[in-house]
């Protein structure tokens, strides 16, 4: 970028800060409230820190030091830090699904940097639906921006074995079920499990988009992989601090990061790590902020056979603590490195191929050679058919291999409280060979699309030993999850797609090498039960009344219709 440029780029803060009439001296006024000196208002740049911090949401709960290391690093650099607040998404806490508020916190980041005296923007982000929701809303004003992950926790440790979280839960959860575990276990295991703060230690969807923003290059190296409680978080966050007063005075807005190759390298990096299914609704709603064409169908194009390097919880052994130590993100980026755009600009203002062409591997156990790689083929899948016209997404390298091609018969449920009531029920007519099919959990139907694809198997089947069936719904699963769960089929239940239509004893066929997810009904039979079908009630007011009347399909992104792209950041009209 020119001299020239940068020299013809005013500071937004000064349209607040530097003024001499009375505008200016309350802007100035109520801000030295805090304590601020004059010199403050010289003309640095205004660094706002947007923090998710929550007791509500432990995942982000060091958060308030976080932010601090920040501060130091912007004062380091020049700049003057202003922390904010925005709604704080917890997986663990927030019903009816964070999803549901992904959306609406992304309005909350947008609005309040747009509307406020900011140069640039750090943004604090952990738990899943954090860090979209930040990343969304600070896109559509498109000022300097980088951010930076909370971290994961420590391993959990139960009785000498590592044990992930989520996965953990999932996996005790029907060992209980099927007497393979007492309750007085199961509790124990609660406090070994989450012992620190960070988010998830598996390769959930906290984890993933953490690995997402650095692969996109919107977070300085190492981002995704140090430790919540390690020291080494803090320096990254001063560092934070210090670069995004720099790129600012550079004016590296977000548009010249998240380009086609930034997100075309995400989406490889999510196969190469056995990242989430999250991160395609994600990405996709991503990339439509930015303006950036990417359609669910790429992730098939671009990753569904690349392999996945990373031996970790779901899809294998070992969990992020293990991962950072050996090498991160950046050494499992040099294994791939042939197959990503190595010119892609990133937040330190160096290429991604600076950024890993020296990332040493200490452990290669954990992350394996890409020419002897932990799984084959591994990316997410795009399965269409009849029974997902518009698509639908499968983990192979989380399913049963012998499943992948599948046909049986359906058992059906209308909604998450039909299936709790009829799954323990040992008269249900159900065995292995079944597709478990759940219906009005998407977009609309949850509403918000809730994490509730990764059905519980049927107790008479679990005490056979069987530890996956095919499950299809319209939802979305847990990144800590695992099985052969088709999810994100679309168009959704709810709003009369063929899911809508399946009954009990249909004839489903699961065939993933194909990319095939069929219903084995004719178009006839289909036509008589879609006019004889009824669409739920609809909310009669509020925000769930707006998101239902404006979310998108699992296939666009399931972002608002009217949120889509951006309106950037001028200096909106005074306020006195």
């Amino acid at each position: 970028m020119s001299n020239d440029n940068k020299k013809n780029k005013p500071l937004r803060s000064t349209a607040w800060f530097g003024k001499p009439d009375k505008d200016g001296f309350l802007h100035r006024s109520w801000t030295k409230a805090s304590g601020h000196p004059h010199d403050q208002f010289d003309g640095r740049p205004v660094i706002g820190i947007c923090n998710t911090f929550s007791d509500l949401t432990s995942c982000n709960s060091h958060f308030r030091t976080l932010a601090e290391y920040v501060k130091r690093g912007v004062y380091e650099a020049g700049g003057f830090p202003l922390e904010f607040p925005v709604m704080s998404l917890g997986e663990a806490q927030l019903r009816p699904t964070a999803m549901l508020f992904r959306n609406l916190a992304s309005m909350d980041v947008e609005e309040s940097i747009r509307g406020n005296p900011i140069d640039g923007v750090v943004l604090l982000m952990g738990c899943d639906k954090t860090t979209p929701s930040l990343m969304m809303g600070a896109a559509s004003c498109n000022l300097p921006t980088i951010g930076l992950s909370g971290g994961p926790m420590l391993n959990g440790k139960f009785r000498g074995e590592d044990i992930g979280s989520g996965t953990g839960v999932w996996m005790m959860s029907e060992m209980v079920r099927a007497g393979q575990m007492t309750q007085e276990e199961f509790i124990e295991a609660e406090s070994c499990m989450n012992r620190s703060h960070g988010h998830c230690m598996t390769m959930g969807t906290a984890s993933t988009m953490a690995s997402m923003v650095e692969a996109l290059g919107m977070a300085l190296p190492e981002n995704a992989a140090i430790p919540a409680v390690d020291g080494r978080r803090n320096r990254l966050a001063q560092l934070t601090g210090r670069r995004i007063v720099q790129m600012v005075k550079d004016n590296l807005t977000m548009d010249k990061i998240m380009t086609r190759k930034a997100f075309e390298n995400a989406i490889k990096v999510n196969a190469a790590i056995g990242g989430s299914t999250n991160a395609v609704v994600h990405l996709l709603a991503m990339a439509g902020r930015m303006g950036v064409p990417l359609t669910l169908e790429d992730w098939d194009k671009l990753a569904s056979q690349l392999p996945c390097l990373l031996n970790l919880q779901p899809s294998g052994k070992y969990l992020m603590e293990d991962f950072f130590y050996a090498g991160g993100l950046p050494a499992l980026m040099k294994e791939i490195s042939t197959e990503l755009h190595l010119d892609a600009l990133t937040v330190n203002g160096k290429t991604l191929g600076d950024n890993i062409k020296d990332a040493p591997c200490y452990n290669r156990d954990v992350i394996t050679p890409l020419a002897t790689p932990f799984k084959p083929a591994a990316g997410i899948a795009v399965l269409k058919g009849n029974l997902a016209p518009d698509g639908a997404v499968i983990k192979p390298s989380a399913s049963s291999p012998h499943l992948l091609k599948h046909r049986g018969r359906a058992v059906v449920f209308e909604s998450t409280e039909h299936f709790r009531e009829r799954i323990e029920d040992d008269h249900l007519d159900i065995d292995e060979n079944c597709v478990m099919v759940l219906k009005n959990c998407g977009p609309v139907g949850y509403p918000g699309m809730a994490e509730v694809g990764n059905m519980a198997l049927p107790k008479k089947v679990l005490k056979k030993g069987i530890t996956d069936m095919v499950r299809i719904s319209d939802a979305r699963m847990s990144g800590t999850a695992y099985g052969t769960v088709v999810l994100h089929v679309s168009p959704e239940a709810s709003i009369g797609g063929p899911l809508a239509l399946v009954k009990d004893g249909d004839m489903v066929e699961l065939d993933v090498p194909a990319r095939r997810l069929h219903l084995d009904v004719s178009d006839e039979e289909l036509a008589r039960r879609k006019a004889a079908w009824q669409p739920p009630q609809k909310p009669a007011r509020g925000y769930v009344k707006l998101y239902v009347e404006h979310v998108q399909q699992a296939h666009l992104g399931a972002d608002l219709d009217f949120l889509v792209g951006g309106s950037g950041a001028e200096v909106p009209r005074e306020s006195h």
